[in-house]
């Protein structure tokens, strides 16, 4: 990202005085066929999308489509920092529906075509809008909550058990209902996959031979109990303990990535931020060393002060070699 959200913090005030409306809260997605949640028709274009740029982002084969190696993250559009609720509410306040969906569009300029997305809040909503302006992403969505609905609905390219959750269930030595979970997005006809924190989860599902195709890690594990960060931190216990990240915990997901012949999704790579502009380079060149050609990255993107969108894909063509 262009700064960490470290340094960020320190002009917040400055945001939330300049960001704009904020988030409407609460409301179910916005219905299949263009109507809105109440039947309400979506906005209409506030502008035609601008052409295609020269850089695009190289590709690769998922499933029976050709999907960019860059798949840009749901995370900070509906304030989901992974830092502090300050920052949530700054880029709650910042991602108007309008944003978002201009976001959107930059990726696609730049040979993006694939969004991680997550159907909460008003999600759905701006998804209808960003398609009502000539828009198209394929879909590999975090899946949450029965998924039939959803499948239905969006008709996504694929569909992968949340992370957190995966880990809760296997925590709570409930990992049987993630595997339950994966057979009925198998019966609904989209590619499945399975998500976590952790690579002896994933270990564990590619051992016992799950019927998925895929799997997204994160490479950070922060979903770790009291006890584990104790032994992890010589016993001690750091405050906010979910959103510790380990310089020693990339190369344990990435070793996993590396593997298994199925393809991966690696995300957090930049540590939710906290790794700053300098290091950005480096972030992104250990993601894309450490995993398969077959492999791809979800990334987050937050332009307030610069152009993540031209920057992340210009930094992945010329680490690709594409540039």
């Amino acid at each position: 990202m262009a700064q960490t959200r470290r340094t960020f913090l320190q002009t917040a005030a400055m945001a939330i005085g300049a960001a704009g409306a904020p988030l409407a809260q609460g409301g179910p997605p916005a219905a299949p066929g263009g109507q809105g949640a109440r039947g309400t028709p979506p906005a209409q274009p506030a502008k035609p999308p601008r052409p295609a740029t020269e850089i695009q982002v190289p590709k690769m084969r998922f499933g029976n489509v050709e999907i960019s190696r860059l798949i840009v993250g749901c995370n900070p559009f509906y304030g989901f920092s992974h830092f502090n609720n300050t920052l949530n509410q700054v880029m709650r306040e910042y991602y108007t529906a309008e944003r978002v969906c201009d976001v959107l569009h930059q990726c696609a300029r730049f040979g993006i075509n694939a969004y991680n997305y997550v159907d909460l809040g008003r999600a759905g909503q701006d998804l209808d809008r960003f398609v009502a302006e000539g828009g198209s992403m394929h879909l590999v969505v975090q899946g949450i909550g029965d998924p039939v609905a959803f499948c239905h609905a969006r008709k996504p390219l694929a569909m992968y058990h949340h992370g957190g959750r995966t880990d809760r269930a296997w925590m709570d030595g409930k990992i049987a209902t993630v595997r339950d979970w994966c057979k009925q997005v198998r019966d609904l006809g989209c590619l499945v996959g399975v998500g976590s924190h952790k690579p002896e989860v994933l270990a564990l599902v590619e051992d016992q031979g799950w019927d998925v195709d895929f799997y997204a890690g994160c490479v950070y594990n922060i979903t770790r109990t009291e006890d584990e960060w104790r032994r992890a931190l010589g016993g001690e216990l750091l405050e906010m303990p979910s959103e510790i990240y380990l310089q020693s915990d990339p190369p344990r997901m990435y070793r996993f990535m590396q593997q298994t012949r199925k393809p991966c999704f690696a995300y957090k790579i930049m540590a939710a931020g906290r790794i700053g502009e300098r290091a950005a380079d480096e972030a992104f060149k250990t993601a894309y060393a450490s995993i398969k050609p077959t492999d791809g990255v979800f990334v987050g993107m937050f332009p307030r002060v610069k152009d993540e969108v031209r920057e992340n894909a210009e930094r992945v063509c010329r680490i690709l070699g594409t540039a």
